[in-house]
């Protein structure tokens, strides 16, 4: 997996686990795709740094150096957005 696409699916899980700390599923999707990161792109922390009114922004260190990439706000909280509107989720 590409590292920009595995950073996007981290960051919309994360989103997922800290808007619904008790979904597992969530929480365990979450440390997949940290170990992904870990393992495939050796990627030693990660973290969201913040988030603006546009933006969501990505801090890494890889190989040594920090890195920062950024994501379009909305589509970062898309799947909380959908899965909070779909009611099969949220009973």
């Amino acid at each position: 997996m590409r590292l920009e696409d595995a950073l996007f699916n981290w960051l919309q899980i994360t989103v997922v686990a800290e808007a619904r700390p008790d979904d597992r599923a969530a929480v365990d999707t979450c440390a997949f795709f940290s170990q992904l990161l870990h393992e495939d792109h050796a990627i030693t922390e990660l973290r969201v740094e913040r988030t603006d009114e546009t933006m969501i922004h990505i801090r890494y260190v890889q190989g040594g150096r920090s890195k920062l990439h950024m994501f379009d706000r909305e589509a970062g909280e898309q799947l909380l957005a959908d899965i909070n509107s779909n009611p099969k989720y949220n009973e």
